[in-house]
């Protein structure tokens, strides 16, 4: 995937530098890690089916400053706010917007990537070129995952607020509605741009962006409510963020990658 250092800059990839602080010492405890392996670049199956991404590295990167070891569990979506929750796993990510919402049910930590929310169609769309010229045509459908932010964005950024609108096609899946689309089931999808960029840069041109950003957000890992783990893996964020840490991490899968080689 091909993202200029201007365009990383506007989705708050290079994040202003963050005061150092002391990482504490975790003396080799286990963090179980929960995810979905959905969501590229930030984590994803290659094609030889090993799970990599900017949040693996990530992770494994806060597990070396905290001398902790990681567990990795796989979950779908859905299941994921509500198994971490109750406790299930120490810890979710999977470009998990931070809602306040959420924070009823999980502790976040601090925002470690700040992305927005783009339009995908294929890449011969002619009929619409933005979110209003897609609601004026009333048979034109647009997929997404019950409870993500590109069904709220889709309900309430571009149709009339009814989460029962029907030409919204609900998928449990991302990979489902993408799919979608590209057979041209449904005629519109949203996704934040950290995948966006890389879904349509592996597209061979059956995908193009259209349209402006919808809506910004901040991405976190999850904890379950009242975890201590939140302030060690913010002060490793916070170390990352000022060493220069983050800055690779983002050169290499937002500018470095390509998606499915």
């Amino acid at each position: 995937m091909k993202l200029t250092a201007a365009a990383l800059v506007g989705l708050g990839l290079f994040a202003a530098p963050a005061l150092a602080q002391d990482v504490p010492d975790l003396a080799g405890r286990e963090i179980v890690v929960v995810t979905e392996n959905a969501y590229p670049p930030l984590q994803f199956l290659d094609k030889d089916g090993a799970a990599i991404g900017w949040e693996y590295d990530a992770m494994a990167e806060i597990a070396k400053r905290l001398n902790a070891t990681v567990k990795y569990e796989n979950i779908s979506w859905d299941a994921m706010i509500p198994a971490v929750s109750e406790g299930q796993f120490d810890l979710g990510m999977t470009g998990i917007t931070i809602k306040d919402d959420r924070k009823e049910k999980v502790d976040f930590s601090d925002p470690y990537m700040r992305s927005e929310m783009l339009m995908i169609v294929r890449g011969d769309e002619a009929r619409f070129t933005d979110a209003a010229s897609f609601a004026a045509i009333p048979e034109l459908l647009v997929s997404a995952q019950p409870g993500t932010s590109p069904f709220y964005a889709a309900i309430y950024n571009i149709l009339d607020g009814n989460e029962e609108n029907p030409r919204v096609i609900k998928f449990e899946t991302f990979g489902a509605g993408l799919e979608a689309l590209k057979a041209g089931d449904v005629d519109l999808t949203l996704s934040d741009s950290t995948a966006a960029n890389g879904y349509v840069a592996a597209s061979n041109g059956g995908l193009k962006i259209i349209g402006e950003p919808l809506a910004s957000e901040d991405f976190g890992f999850i904890f379950p409510k009242g975890s201590d783990l939140v302030a060690p893996i913010n002060a490793a964020i916070a170390a990352m963020r000022a060493d220069g840490t983050m800055d690779v991490l983002n050169q290499k899968w937002f500018v470095d990658y390509k998606m499915g080689e």
